[in-house]
């Protein structure tokens, strides 16, 4: 796909004013949006029950650690497959499996009865969802024309942060008001649902949707280039992966990314209920906080990404939002150390939510800029690597505070990852596609 193909995206429309004014395309990121709530709403949900579970089946924290890193190390080491199968078979099958596959194991969550059992469902758990952010992306490509793919990706995982802060105080009530077990396996039977939903109404290429308009089917063509029914012209191979300096980037990044959002995602809630001495419903309210400044910054980063993009600042318009977010990050790790009060503390972290976040509608843009024809591998290849930060953090958290008997080293080791990336970003050129074996 030539540069001049990625650049289209700025010439007036003149075929397009016959289009609806909620194209089709439209719905898809809203169908994407609710697929997003739900996946952070579960895998939220253990964070949540970490206090019953944990006293039922005599867990302590550094075990706990393990069972978040048990879906996180899942995950992280099946991205790269979930990718490449959406790129092989199409979004349609690969999220519908996806959805299925994680939704069993969600409810089967609520059958362990010892440890060891918890860690093999929570890992199957993590493989299991692994390949949903790829296939959207993979779906995206197909879709979407270049200069709506930020803010399409920033409404996307706004949607996970947003289902992220609803289920830390809603899981946790439904936890108390029907326990921990039943809990499970309500949410794993929503899951089972949307799988049927999506399956009913996504086409893999918009014209194969029998709701698309002739003009928007036109506008989409003339926007982004026509895609093949044929998933790729040559095989992607690992060395093309592993060759590729864009990659390496975008991995070393979206590690940094990770490492700061999964500490909310994990164990804010209870850092901050064992820290001030608060309810399950107060501390999960606060907790919610810094996950609403991420959805923020991910409707902020994605609507810079697309304004950037249309003005001909197609570099600057990754770089940019992507280098003040993971400085933002930075800055709030590093405030909170500072901060003793409760609110403050909160509302520092959401800054660094917020800048963290900031780096999404980029990072999955990125990805589809360079992967192309396999965003969907690539996309994988950089999820698993930010993963690996959310494996990492798990662990690093609960042991870095009995090893030192302070959070500080862990919030110092965040901002030191979050610096590191910004500096990765200058060098980022979403020009330079991943080499395939033809090209």
């Amino acid at each position: 796909m030539p540069a001049r193909e990625q650049m289209s995206a700025v010439a007036p429309v003149t075929a397009t004013s016959a289009v609806r004014l909620w194209p089709v395309r439209y719905r898809l990121i809203g169908l994407t949006f609710a697929l997003s709530m739900l996946l952070y709403v579960d895998r939220v949900a253990i964070s949540t029950a970490r206090g019953p579970i944990t006293s039922e089946l005599g867990l302590s924290d550094t075990q706990f650690g393990w069972v978040l890193s048990a879906f996180a190390l899942g995950y992280a080491l099946f991205q790269t497959p979930g990718g490449l199968l959406a790129d092989r078979y199409g979004a349609r099958l690969a999220l519908t499996s996806v959805v299925g596959l994680w939704s069993v194991f969600t409810a089967l969550t609520g059958l362990a009865r010892g440890y060891v059992p918890l860690l093999l469902y929570r890992f199957l758990f993590g493989a299991g969802e692994a390949g949903a952010y790829p296939t959207c992306a993979r779906a995206f490509y197909n879709w979407l024309p270049v200069d709506e793919r930020g803010l399409a990706q920033g409404i996307n995982f706004s949607g996970a942060r947003i289902g992220a802060a609803f289920a830390l105080p809603a899981v946790a009530w439904l936890v108390g008001a029907a326990g921990w077990r039943m809990s499970f396996y309500l949410l794993g039977g929503a899951g089972v649902v949307y799988a049927a939903l999506w399956w009913w109404w996504f086409r893999d290429l918009p014209d194969e949707h029998g709701s698309v308009s002739p003009a928007e089917r036109t506008l989409i063509a003339e926007r982004r280039g026509a895609v093949s029914k044929e998933v790729a012209a040559s095989p992607l191979r690992f060395s093309a992966l592993a060759g590729s300096e864009n990659v390496w980037i975008a991995m070393g990044q979206y590690f940094a990314s990770n490492f700061t959002f999964f500490f909310c995602l994990t164990w804010l809630f209870p850092y901050l209920q064992r820290t001030y001495g608060l309810q399950a419903m107060q501390a999960g309210l606060l907790s919610a906080a810094p996950l609403l400044g991420g959805a923020v910054g991910n409707w902020v980063g994605g609507t810079v990404v697309d304004g950037l993009y249309r003005r001909g600042r197609w570099r600057l318009s990754r770089q940019l939002p992507a280098v003040v977010g993971f400085v933002l990050a930075a800055a709030g790790l590093l405030g909170s150390l500072a901060a003793e009060q409760m609110f403050a503390k909160v509302l520092l972290l959401t800054v660094a939510v917020f800048g963290a976040d900031l780096t999404l509608p980029p990072s999955w843009a990125f990805c589809i800029d360079i992967g192309r024809n396999h965003a969907g591998a690539v996309s994988g290849t950089m999820n698993m690597a930010g993963n690996v930060g959310s494996f990492i953090t798990s662990l690093a958290f609960p042991y870095l505070l009995v090893w030192t008997g302070s959070p500080s080293p862990f919030f110092v080791v965040g901002a030191t990852l979050n610096l590191g990336a910004a500096i990765l970003w200058m060098r980022a050129r979403p020009d330079r596609a991943v080499v395939t074996a033809r090209a």
